[in-house]
């Protein structure tokens, strides 16, 4: 690439107010589109800066030339054969090539191949100028940002998320002349809307962050900002003795919102202490974007942190100010709580008579009264408390209809389980309210509780098979009902809790359960297959191998706690020396059985047996059977494999020696049967013939 005027490329928009959810995601695809851009146009480019506030998107790329590389351009004709006549005149194929690449013929050059000699164009291109280039560049950035819906603004036939007032670019000290959105290029940008509000002239690319840092009161660096304003919040909180609440999406969305952030400590009075702190830190941290503070065990206190967008000659009065809109918020959650509990909880139940969960499968009310015979049935299984299941069925979707839950949907199960406390109910039935949508996500805990565990297991369940049932599983990146959650949330749950469930047995309670609806029996192995693709996921993201899951999800084990104890056999024999070997003979074994015609179930008889070293094998495999089926009826899979691995030796012994395919048919049929007693023994665990050898 050529060298000649390398320097660094800026580029800015400036425009009003980002959507401060969609600022990063905007951010890293303008970036993406100008550094991709770049590189498919020839520039060879390596160091690039973000920069990302609430009123401009702008890219640093460093060491950027000036124009595109030349490059050689290579254009194949027609064959020499096919080039002149029987009198050596040019033909009209070669004249129109000469004349499609804007030379004569005779500048045209020969290349000798395999398959003869070929006329060929050979030229250099000269690179086009970056000041040529990059306008397309950044507009075809700007058309593929992930903006859901566009906007026009006054006149202008330019369309984009928010308004544009600016537009920089420039490579090294030079502006390059363009237009972007209806906006000339410039080497003026503008700092922060009240601080600095006039324009600031950059007298080079390199100037851009410290001086917008400097003159304009604008940290443009997204992280550098984010980070002034999480240390500033630990300041604040550690002079009120108390440590702050921060939440990583509303750190983000704080640091989408301000370009100059400053710390304000605020309070509000402890009568609102009483409310749930669930409640309280939803509506701060939701309506209010504050930052709410604890004490050291993990108490609210009656503080916040907020963060300005600007440094106040009066920050006694931002506080006040802070206070007095933040008041209104938390008294309406005081009214919430205070309101939901003039009525039992489980007289919410009525309400949900009327609350479609599916149309083709009914009510809230229809799919709770589902769950909690489901939910009835896994307690027998498991010999859990059944009264206590019973009624955290009962009331867990009461709090859908409470008008805390109305107002901040995200609490749900949460301030069902407050309710139930205050209401007196047991503690394992409240804490199931908030435990049946456990896990939330991936790296959330499962239900701690047996209750809790059982209603979440029940009624992620019922919605599994029923929209299952109904025809609309999930598709590509859509997820509606989010199946894939509730399926690893079943499967976490019954694994990690070490539940004995059988899997297919609680697909088909649920789907007889739903036959006053939909008929969800054809259902039933597509949602089983369907579990176990997510428990393959599982299993990958504990850096289990592929081969190893395959071993297990060969015999298609229906109990996830079983199919756990078996992956765990698997991987530990994978580690021991005879592994290899044994896995290799399991698969020469299965590829043998597959061909063979003989009868797979018969038995191995002893008097046939004449060499050594099937007499060997039988006599190891007759005693191993009478040490392992104890371990393999107990699930013990671990120690039985490690047992079984002292059949290498016989079973090389055997394959060295032993000529299976004997021309004796009861010969042969007999060492197959041999061989089948041996595979089935090993498939007590796992089919080992699909473990790859290294």
């Amino acid at each position: 690439m050529s060298t000649d005027k390398v320097k660094n490329l800026l580029i800015e928009l400036g425009t009003e107010e980002l959507p401060p959810k969609a600022l990063q995601k905007l951010s890293q695809s303008f970036t993406a589109g100008i550094v991709n851009g770049l590189n498919k146009a020839g520039f060879d480019i390596d160091e690039f800066e973000s920069f990302a506030s609430p009123r401009r998107l702008a890219v640093l790329i460093r060491d950027v030339a000036s124009s595109q590389p030349d490059r050689e351009v290579e254009r194949k004709g027609p064959s020499l054969k096919a080039a002149y006549d029987a009198d050596g005149n040019p033909t009209k194929a070669v004249m129109g090539f000469a004349r499609s690449c804007g030379v004569e013929v005779d500048a045209l050059q020969q290349q000798e191949t395999d398959k003869g000699v070929w006329l060929v164009f050979k030229a250099t291109e000269k690179g086009q100028a970056l000041s040529a280039l990059i306008e397309d560049i950044i507009n075809q950035s700007l058309s593929q940002l992930p903006i859901p819906k566009r906007m026009r603004w006054g006149s202008y036939d330019a369309e984009f998320v928010r308004p544009v007032h600016w537009l920089v670019l420039m490579h090294g000290d030079e502006v390059i002349d363009a237009e972007v959105l209806g906006l000339k290029s410039s080497a003026k940008t503008f700092g922060h809307r009240f601080h600095a509000p006039q324009a600031i002239t950059l007298n080079s690319a390199d100037e851009y962050q410290d001086k917008l840092l400097s003159e304009g009161f604008v940290i443009a660096d997204f992280e550098q900002r984010k980070l002034s304003i999480e240390k500033q919040v630990v300041e604040a909180v550690e002079k009120l003795d108390a440590e702050a609440i921060i939440d990583e999406t509303l750190l983000d969305e704080v640091t989408a919102l301000n370009e100059w952030p400053v710390a304000v400590a605020g309070e509000f009075d402890e009568i609102f202490l009483d409310v749930p702190a669930e409640a309280l830190i939803k509506t701060m941290q939701d309506n209010q974007k504050y930052f709410p503070v604890r004490d050291g065990n993990a108490k609210l206190k009656n503080y916040f942190i907020t963060i300005s967008n600007i440094e106040s000659k009066s920050p006694g009065k931002v506080k006040q100010g802070n206070e007095r809109v933040v008041r209104p918020r938390l008294a309406d959650a005081k009214f919430f709580w205070e309101q939901d509990q003039k009525q039992p909880l489980e007289s919410f139940n009525s309400a949900l008579e009327t609350v479609v969960f599916q149309k083709k499968l009914g009510t809230i009310a229809d799919k709770t009264r589902r769950v909690t015979r489901l939910a009835e049935s896994i307690a027998k299984q498991l010999g859990a408390d059944t009264e206590y299941v019973s009624r955290a069925a009962l009331l867990s979707k009461c709090d859908l209809m409470t008008d805390m839950v109305g107002e901040f949907a995200s609490l749900q199960g949460v301030m069902g389980k407050r309710y139930a406390q205050k209401a007196g109910e047991a503690d394992e039935v409240a804490a199931a309210l908030d435990e049946q949508y456990m896990p939330r996500g991936a790296s959330d805990d499962t239900a701690s509780t047996m209750t809790g565990q059982i209603l979440s297991i029940s009624d992620k369940l019922d919605t599994l098979v029923g929209i299952f049932a109904i025809g609309q599983k999930p598709t590509g990146e859509k997820d509606p009902y989010a199946l894939r959650r509730a399926s690893l949330g079943i499967l976490r749950t019954v694994i990690e809790r070490r539940l004995d469930l059988d899997l297919k047995q609680l697909i088909a309670e649920s789907a007889a359960l739903l036959k006053d609806k939909v008929d969800a029996s054809e259902a039933e192995a597509e949602v089983f297959d369907y579990m176990i693709e997510r428990l393959r996921a599982y299993y990958i993201d504990r850096d289990v191998s592929t081969d190893v899951f395959d071993a297990v999800s060969a015999l298609s084990p229906s109990r996830p706690l079983d199919f756990d104890q078996r992956i765990k056999a698997v991987t530990a024999f994978r580690k021991l020396a005879e592994a290899e070997s044994l896995a290799a003979a399991n698969k020469r074994v299965a590829n043998i059985l597959k061909k063979s015609a003989a009868d797979s179930a018969a038995s191995v008889d002893e008097s046939l047996l004449s060499e050594d070293a099937e007499k060997t094998l039988y006599h190891s495999l007759t005693a191993l059977s009478q040490t392992v089926e104890p371990m393999f009826e107990s699930g013990d899979y671990e120690n039985a494999l490690s047992e079984l691995s002292s059949l290498r030796d016989p079973v090389d012994a055997f394959f060295d020696s032993v000529m299976v395919m004997a021309d004796d048919d009861a010969i042969k049929n007999n060492r197959i049967a041999l061989l089948n007693s041996m595979n089935q023994l090993f498939l007590r665990a796992a089919d080992l013939s699909r473990l790859h050898q290294s």
